[in-house]
């Protein structure tokens, strides 16, 4: 991805909330491809019906997700290990109406925050998540859910546990006019006839180092930000908007678009409750050595930079999940190639010719509901405030989201440890290789355990 593309990418993910919600409020009907008017979860109830949120990380995204929901409810109290920033949500945000925290756990001894949002830094997203749901609390999680795959089981028995509603923040389910929607309904009803491959195109994470070893800044609880990862001096490019090209806090592109396109992949195929039986790395470049699969320097991004990794299903589907996909004439997007045809999708478009098809034969509404477990075609954030209205599952649901990531989680362990894997989607196990299993967990810093 050239430097032009990748910064149309960050901004389309930091924007995104707000120019859907832009779109929906000025009326937008969805496209030609089936036949139904876009909906909105009713938002003009009276204040004593509007549920008050909490909202937990108050940077680009949260900002984002905060306006989303401040459409439904009203904002009581927010939170970030960063005062500037949090300060800042307040004022602008909130409209200087909200409490300020700097420990989540402080708002979640609130009664009165029925709501939390969760659009922290990956590494603190399933430890705030378990706590919320505990504390009795829906939840709206940005993607992804867990940096573990042993986080994302404890999650599931958590939901189970509690009965809270859970909405993660994988909003190509719901947003972008459907176009992704109207994919895995064209997959799924038979369109293309038998998938043989789908292709993911994410993008690679940047190069950068070395990065010099700072003081944090005075506003920024540098410790309270590192939470369950190793201490280690601060470096500007670790906080904030540089994040995810560490795998101390995240998992580079794998789980930062990967979590949106896989999810596609994986849900059009119909494996989006089970997950692949082997992992297959057909290339990975990391920016530093890596020994025994973590990285030998801590000064420089570590996250995959260019990488092909083949995931095969039991359906005999099999998904590649690439840095970019030249030779298919793209670089970020999904592919479906099946015996009738192929499609491509990503947030600009939905092309290929059994896609003009549909202007003689469209979908099914009754399809696309289904696909959304009998919920109207609404936003995401509105589809997660109806389902906390009627205690339901929302569209992106901590299940699947735990299936898809899985897949994600073992391309990146496959990749580090630069071995193919065998996967058993029932016993959810690495078969054959202890040292590989022992992935599906990392050690967490004392005082900062997940539960």
């Amino acid at each position: 991805m050239n430097n032009s593309s990748a910064r149309q990418m960050r901004t389309t993910r930091r924007n995104f909330l707000t120019v859907a919600g832009a779109a929906t409020a000025a009326g937008a009907l969805t496209p030609w491809y089936f036949s139904t008017a876009r909906t909105m979860a009713d938002e003009t109830k009276s204040p004593t019906e509007r549920p008050r949120v909490g909202c937990i990380g108050n940077g680009g995204q949260g900002r984002g997700d905060a306006n989303a929901i401040k459409r439904y409810g009203d904002i009581i109290a927010n939170c970030d290990v960063d005062r500037t920033r949090a300060e800042r949500f307040k004022q602008e945000i909130a409209e200087g109406k909200s409490e300020i925290y700097e420990d989540y756990r402080k708002l979640l001894e609130r009664n009165d925050v029925e709501i939390v949002t969760i659009s922290t830094p990956d590494h603190w997203h399933t430890r705030i998540c378990i706590d919320a749901l505990r504390a009795g609390k829906d939840v709206y999680c940005q993607k992804p859910l867990t940096l573990t795959i042993d986080e994302g089981k404890k999650l599931c028995h958590v939901v189970k546990e509690t009965g809270r509603v859970v909405q993660v923040g994988t909003q190509q389910r719901s947003e972008n006019n459907n176009q992704f929607l109207t994919a895995v309904a064209m997959v799924r009803e038979g369109r293309l006839g038998k998938i043989s491959r789908v292709t993911c195109a994410i993008g690679g994470s940047p190069k950068g180092g070395p990065f010099p070893k700072t003081a944090a800044p005075a506003e920024l609880n540098w410790d309270l930000w590192l939470g369950q990862a190793p201490k280690v001096d601060y470096i500007k490019q670790r906080s904030h908007n540089d994040f995810r090209w560490w795998y101390e806090y995240s998992g580079g592109k794998l789980t930062d678009w990967g979590a949106h396109h896989v999810d596609i992949g994986q849900w059009a195929i119909g494996m989006e409750a089970s997950g692949p039986t082997a992992i297959e790395v057909v290339s990975a470049v990391h920016p530093v050595e890596l020994r025994d699969g973590y990285p030998t320097v801590d000064d420089h991004f570590n996250a995959a930079t260019e990488f092909n990794v083949r995931c095969l299903f039991a359906n005999g589907v099999e998904l590649f999940i690439r840095d970019r996909a030249d030779d298919l004439g793209f670089d970020n997007g999904v592919m479906f190639e099946g015996e009738a045809g192929r499609i491509f999708v990503n947030r600009g478009k939905l092309t290929g010719a059994l896609v003009e098809a549909l202007k003689e034969k469209p979908i099914a509404e009754e399809i696309l509901i289904n696909l959304r477990k009998g919920k109207r075609l609404d936003s995401h954030m509105g589809n997660f405030i109806e389902c906390v209205r009627d205690r339901s599952t929302p569209v992106s649901d901590v299940d699947s989201h735990h299936r898809i990531l899985t897949t994600c989680h073992l391309a990146n362990i496959a990749m580090r440890l630069g071995r193919n894997l065998k996967w058993d989607p029932k016993t959810e196990q690495i078969v054959g290789d202890d040292a590989a299993n022992a992935w599906q967990s990392r050690e967490q810093r004392k005082g900062f355990e997940i539960a």
